[in-house]
Formats: C-alpha cells, sequence, structure tokens
C-alpha cells in the first residue's frame, strides 16, 4: 500500500496543535480592541513581562550595556523596560494588522523621503528597501506597502504552522503583497527585474550562515550579505527603511536617499545599511528588538556577549 503523497502538507488541526490554535482566536479576539486599549494593554504587559522574562530581560541589559556603555545600570534598567512595553505594544498593534483596517494610519503616518523612494522607482529595475527588526512589528507592513506599487516582503517561516499561517495570511491581506522565503533569491531578483519593490529586515544574528562583521554601535557585528548580492545581480535601486511609533503616539516611515554603487561592495554595502539602522535607534533608542540576541556569532578571539 502506498503511502500518503510525500509534498502533502501535515493537517493543521492535529491534536498537538489545538493550543495554538487557541493562541490564535485569543489574539483575534484582542484584535478587536481599540487602538488606545491596545496601547495601555501593551504597556501593562510589558511592565508584566519585564519581571517575568529574566532570560530576556538579561538579554536586553547586554544588548544595551555594550551598545550604549556611557548609561548606568539604573538608565540600562529603565531602558530595557521601556524596550519591554514598546515590543509589547507592538505585539497587539501587529494583531490589528493581521486582522482590522488599517487604512486610517497608514493615511496618518508621517512620511518623510518619499521623493527618494519614487527617484528609485524611477530607475526601472524595482526597489530593495532593507529595513529593520522595530518595535512595531508587523504593523509596520501596511505602512511602508500603501506606498509601494507592486510590493513584496522577505520572510523566515514559524516552526509551529499554526502562527506560521496566521502570520502570512496577515501580512499578505494587505496592498497585493507577495512574500518571499528568505532562500527565493531566484524569484526575488525576478520580480525586482519587473519592477517589483522588496522589503528586507535582515539585521538579525543568522548564526553559521554570519559572511561578515561590521561595526555596529562600535560592535563588530555578524550579518548576511544576501542584499549585496540582490542588489547586484537584480540592478534594483537600494533604499534604507525605518517605522517607528512617535512619543506622542503616532507612526513615522523614513526612506533614506537612494544608496550609490550597493551591490559594488558588500563590506561598504552592509556598513551603509547597518549604519542607517543605528541612526534610527539613536533617536529612539526603546524602538528596537533589544530582546533578540544580536550579537550572538562572534569573531573569532572575541568575549561572548551573553
Amino acid at each position: 500500500m502506498s503511502g500518503p503523497p510525500k509534498n502533502k502538507k501535515p493537517s493543521l488541526w492535529r491534536f498537538r496543535l489545538w493550543p495554538s490554535w487557541g493562541l490564535v482566536f485569543t489574539l483575534y479576539l484582542l484584535s478587536f480592541l481599540p487602538m488606545a486599549a491596545k496601547q495601555t494593554l501593551g504597556r501593562r504587559l510589558g511592565l508584566f513581562l519585564s519581571t517575568k522574562l529574566k532570560s530576556r530581560a538579561r538579554v536586553a541589559d547586554s544588548n544595551l550595556a555594550i551598545c550604549f556603555p556611557e548609561l548606568d545600570q539604573e538608565a540600562r534598567s529603565q531602558l530595557a523596560q521601556d524596550n519591554f512595553v514598546a515590543c509589547s505594544r507592538g505585539f497587539l498593534e501587529s494583531t490589528h494588522a493581521w486582522w482590522q483596517d488599517t487604512s486610517p494610519y497608514c493615511k496618518a503616518a508621517e512620511v518623510q523621503g518619499l521623493e527618494n523612494l519614487i527617484e528609485a522607482r524611477s530607475k526601472g529595475k524595482g526597489v530593495l528597501l532593507i529595513g529593520g527588526h522595530y518595535s512595531i512589528f508587523d504593523f509596520a507592513l501596511p505602512l511602508v506597502a500603501c506606498h509601494l506599487e507592486n510590493p513584496g516582503y522577505v520572510y523566515r517561516p514559524n516552526k509551529n504552522p499554526v502562527i506560521d499561517r496566521m502570520i502570512e495570511n496577515g501580512r499578505r491581506r494587505h496592498f497585493g503583497i507577495r512574500a518571499f522565503a528568505k532562500r527565493e533569491l531566484r524569484p526575488m531578483v525576478s520580480f525586482l527585474k519587473k519592477g517589483g519593490e522588496i522589503w528586507f529586515a535582515c539585521d538579525q544574528d543568522f548564526g553559521g550562515k554570519t559572511e561578515l562583521f561590521v561595526p555596529f554601535f562600535g560592535v563588530e557585528t555578524g550579518c548576511i550579505t544576501s542584499p549585496s548580492y540582490i542588489a547586484k545581480v537584480s540592478g534594483a535601486s537600494v533604499v534604507c527603511v525605518s517605522h517607528l511609533r512617535t512619543p506622542d503616539g503616532g507612526y513615522r516611515v523614513v526612506f533614506s536617499p537612494v544608496q550609490a554603487d550597493f551591490g559594488a561592495d558588500k563590506q561598504k554595502d552592509t556598513e551603509a545599511w547597518n549604519g542607517y539602522i543605528e541612526d534610527a535607534i539613536r533617536a529612539q533608542p526603546d524602538q528596537y528588538l533589544w530582546l533578540h540576541k544580536r550579537f550572538k556569532t562572534r569573531p573569532e578571539g572575541a568575549d561572548k556577549v551573553y
């Protein structure tokens, strides 16, 4: 007797995934909260998690200690707590992006450098938008995509198939956006050559896939060079983009000038986009994903951070 087709995806309704469906339903209900309520709940949740998630609090403190050596322990602790709040708010904002109407926020968001995006688009070979993991998470996707004509983004699938389905369905409901798994380089290049615009947040530690080290807050930081390869092969123009929650509760999207000669020198390219992200963070240091082990991969002979 032949078995099931090899390419057939396993059922999402297996018993062990039922708790995941419960979580999805809970988040779906939370998405209906007014945005003001999400912000209030996010603050309370962030303050709670900052005292309960000890390991993540230590990661944030280690990151801040190495990036902001001028801060004393009290200032670092406050900034880490503020970061828990910012990320918790961002998680709840993401539920809004997954299920609710984001058009009022797209219209109200402050946008800087739109002329840079228009210039990049006018060159006719697509636009690669290099972003970072700022605290509004998936809520940033519609804020950026609403300014694109043919949007796409790069993603890393979640290991839990139910959670992955929730996230990716939520992302793909906006503006006909096209998703590319991080290994789909050929389809990305083809999409860009046809005038597509791809948002790529490439600022995390990819472990063994690290290709070089560049300064980030004065720390030699492991990076991938996929953006340089994609830009070189596709001929796409490159623009850096940041997307932050402003102190008054609004949102700001900033498009950098077109990055000259991007793709010609991997080291310079990587230094450029890391420098852009660093500048954005310094303006609002609580708005970055400091809970991630950004410095897990270290140059040979360097001391461990965690």
